[in-house]
């Protein structure tokens, strides 16, 4: 389990996968969306720019992620 620590109100989908490098590209994390690959609180997520806040959980690729808030 990782945890990433949010300093903005919300990250898109799209935009974590790519930046935690469970995507090579934005255009194979649209891919893994596009698959229901992701799940987002347990549900299978369709939506590639969908805004992740802190609380949410993310599965995918064997990864869970935790999205924390800034202190």
């Amino acid at each position: 389990m990782r945890e990433f620590t949010l300093h903005t109100e919300y990250i898109e989908l799209v935009k974590l996968l790519k930046l935690l490098r469970i995507a090579e590209t934005g255009g194979h994390a649209k891919i893994l969306v596009d698959e229901g690959r992701v799940l987002v609180n347990g549900n299978t997520e369709s939506r590639k720019r969908a805004k992740l806040r802190p609380g949410d959980e993310i599965e995918t690729e064997g990864d869970k992620i935790i999205i924390r808030g800034a202190p």
